[in-house]
C-alpha cells in the first residue's frame, strides 16, 4: 500500500505540488508569500534531482546534503540559505505526515543560523520631525499622518495597514481587527491620537469615488483604489528624507520604534509579542537586545571610568 501510493506521487508530481500548495494553505495557515517561497525551493530542489537523476520523493539524506552543499555556492545570505533548508523540512514533513514516505530523510539537516542584525529605531523627535513635514494644505496628508499613527501607536505591519477594513475597525471600543501573517487574528489597541487623525482621513475618504471592491479598504489613493505597500515605502521615505534623517527607514522601522518604545518605558515583552502578532516570543526579544544595546552605550557615554 505505501509502496503504491509512493510511486503515484513519483509519476505525477503536478499532483503532488498541488496537494502541498493546500497543506501549506489549509493545514499550516500560511500566508500567499510564504507559500510561493516554499513553492521556490521545491522547485530548486525538483530540478536539481532531476539533473542528477534522483526522484525528489525517494531522495536520501545524503541526496539534501549534496543539494544543499551545491545550492549554498550561489547564496551568500544566511537568512536565505535558512529559508530553502525550511523549505526543505516542509515538504518533507509533508510527505511524511500525507504517508508518502515512511521517513523523514530532511529530519537531520541543520539550519544554518540567521545573523541577526538590530534593526534601526526612530526616536521620538525624529518622529516628530517626519510629521512635522507633512503640508496639511494637501488632500492626502490627513491620510498620510493617520498612516504614521497606525504605524508607529499600534506596530502594524505594513500589510496589516493596507489591507485593513473599515468592517474591522471597533472604534468605540478603542479597538480594531488584525488579520497578520498566516490569517492569524488579533486585537491591537487604536490610539487615541491615531483615532483623531483616523477620524479626519475617514471625512476626506468620503469625498472620493470609491471604487465597489474597495469600499471596505481604509486606506485609498486619491482614485478610491487600495494603496499598495509600495506606496506607504514611498510615503514613509520621503518623510524621513525631508526630516534629513540618516537611517535605513522603512514602514517597518516604525513598527520596530513601536515596540522599541514601549519596552524602554516598561511594558512586558509578552504584551508586546502579543499586540505585534509574534508568534514566537524569540522574535519579540530582539527587543531587548536592541535596550541592551542602549544601556551599554549609556555606560560608555556617561560612567565617570571612561570619561
Amino acid at each position: 500500500m505505501q509502496h503504491t501510493k509512493v510511486q503515484q506521487c513519483t509519476d505525477n508530481m503536478p499532483m503532488l505540488a498541488k496537494e502541498y500548495h493546500t497543506y501549506l494553505k489549509l493545514e499550516r495557515g500560511l500566508s500567499p508569500n510564504s507559500i510561493a517561497g516554499y513553492e521556490q525551493d521545491l522547485q530548486r530542489l525538483k530540478s536539481y534531482m532531476d539533473q542528477h537523476d534522483i526522484d525528489v520523493v525517494k531522495a536520501t539524506y545524503e541526496d539534501l546534503q549534496a543539494f544543499i552543499f551545491e545550492t549554498f555556492k550561489t547564496i551568500s545570505s544566511v537568512s536565505t540559505q535558512a529559508r530553502l533548508v525550511a523549505g526543505i523540512h516542509s515538504f518533507y514533513r509533508f510527505l511524511l505526515y500525507h504517508n508518502y514516505i515512511e521517513q523523514d530523510p530532511s529530519e537531520l539537516l541543520e539550519t544554518p543560523k540567521k545573523e541577526h542584525h538590530l534593526p534601526d529605531v526612530l526616536t521620538v523627535d525624529e518622529i516628530d520631525s517626519m510629521i512635522a513635514q507633512l503640508d496639511m494644505s494637501k488632500p492626502e496628508s490627513h491620510r498620510n499622518r493617520a498612516i504614521i499613527e497606525m504605524l508607529y501607536g499600534s506596530g502594524l505591519r505594513v500589510s496589516e495597514l493596507v489591507n485593513l477594513k473599515l468592517s474591522n475597525l471597533y472604534r468605540k471600543e478603542g479597538f480594531m481587527l488584525i488579520t497578520g501573517k498566516g490569517n492569524k487574528q488579533r486585537l491591537v489597541p487604536i490610539s487615541p491620537i491615531a483615532d483623531q487623525w483616523l477620524d479626519y482621513w475617514l471625512e476626506d475618504r468620503n469625498k472620493l469615488d470609491i471604487k465597489a471592491e474597495y469600499g471596505d479598504i481604509v486606506f485609498l489613493n486619491r482614485y478610491g483604489r487600495q494603496l499598495t505597500r509600495a506606496m506607504i515605502f514611498t510615503i514613509i521615505k520621503t518623510l524621513a528624507k525631508q526630516a534629513d534623517i540618516h537611517k535605513t527607514i522603512s514602514p517597518h522601522t516604525l513598527r520596530h520604534s513601536f515596540a522599541t518604545h514601549l519596552l524602554q518605558n516598561g511594558a512586558d515583552l509578552r504584551i508586546i509579542q502579543n499586540l505585534l502578532g509574534h508568534e514566537d516570543i524569540t522574535t519579540t526579544e530582539i527587543y531587548t537586545h536592541i535596550e541592551i544595546q542602549d544601556l551599554r552605550e549609556a555606560i560608555l557615554k556617561f560612567h565617570p571610568e571612561n570619561r
